[in-house]
């Protein structure tokens, strides 16, 4: 395992599921990518040439909440990743320029996981995805250890965890570690296509004992059958305490123990590239609760960040300085 800095943090502890002691460390565990985003102006042509913008940039959604969580003020965020040998003095450069200490996994056989985002140069700036997760879904529990726990007050893990039975096994190794400390556990859901393979009964039971779930409006009606956002919400906050919605250009919606109880408008923004946003809302909300803000509060954070993001190409947040 090769990492910056060490595992001491301050001390800090949790004591609901939308807010924590003030001062300790978020450890966010999760998926490093590298990024290829071809943003193209017209409509793709089949069987020869378009035109386009072509950048390589890190991502992985789990690397992104942790940059984004770190740029919008948490005092200490750790990441625990996997990532291919030919990537991996990048992409721990790249993480610890954005704030974000480091713990990757160096991987023996599998390549560093790579994302070609399809950018539509149109005004809604949507982006579609082809994955191939490498090394990133190759975490499993030998690469955990309770130590990473000391004077975290938050975990976060990436829904793309789930995706395979090494880093599902891992899910469930840090749940329960977390939660025999007391630490709350959030979680993205990450991809709605993926989650259509997996199942929702199936996702929903690997979720149980996490505190936060932090939903697109897709994966919500997805894991709930329910068309409409809102009901889709309220419904899995029979399952998960605390669900915040996140809805784009809608804002998002906050719920507990079945009701919305917060519809957070979103905040206005020129898109030039979608990619990322949502891990955006969530590295700011987690920041926020961090911070000792309550849920609305947190989630008109991660609001503000999606719109800050949206006008950027790539995942991250602009390095400091």
């Amino acid at each position: 395992m090769t990492g910056a800095g060490s595992d001491r943090g301050a001390a800090g502890g949790a004591d609901s599921a939308g807010s924590s002691a003030a001062g300790g460390a978020l450890l966010v565990v999760g998926d490093v990518i590298t990024d290829v985003v071809a943003r193209h102006a017209g409509p793709l042509a089949a069987g020869t040439d378009t035109a386009a913008s072509i950048r390589t940039v890190p991502g992985g959604a789990g690397a992104n909440v942790a940059c984004w969580a770190a740029h919008r003020g948490a005092a200490e965020v750790r990441l625990l990743g996997r990532v291919g040998a030919e990537a991996a003095a990048w992409h721990e450069r790249e993480l610890a320029a954005q704030g974000v200490r480091p713990r990757l996994v160096v991987d023996p056989e599998a390549a560093t996981g790579t994302v070609i985002c399809l950018v539509d140069g149109g005004a809604s700036a949507e982006r579609t995805f082809l994955t191939d997760s490498g090394a990133s879904l190759r975490l499993e529990p030998a690469d955990w250890s309770d130590a990473l726990l000391d004077g975290v007050a938050r975990l976060h893990l990436s829904g793309y965890l789930l995706f395979s039975e090494p880093s599902r096994a891992l899910v469930t190794v840090a749940v329960q570690a977390a939660r025999a400390r007391g630490v709350p556990v959030s979680l993205d859901p990450a991809s709605a296509g993926f989650l259509g393979e997996l199942g929702a009964g199936r996702f929903l039971e690997l979720v149980e004992g996490v505190e936060v779930l932090l939903p697109s409006r897709d994966e919500a009606c997805l894991l709930t059958g329910l068309t409409d956002a809102a009901d889709a919400a309220a419904e899995l906050s029979l399952r998960v305490p605390l669900v915040v919605a996140k809805q784009g250009h809608e804002g998002a919606l906050v719920a507990r123990s079945g009701k919305v109880c917060a519809r957070v408008p979103a905040v206005a923004a020129t898109p030039r590239d979608t990619t990322g946003a949502g891990d955006a809302f969530t590295g700011a909300f987690l920041a926020a609760l961090l911070a000792g803000a309550g849920p609305e509060e947190a989630a008109e954070e991660g609001c503000r960040a999606g719109a800050s993001a949206v006008e950027r190409v790539g995942g991250r947040p602009p390095l400091p300085g």
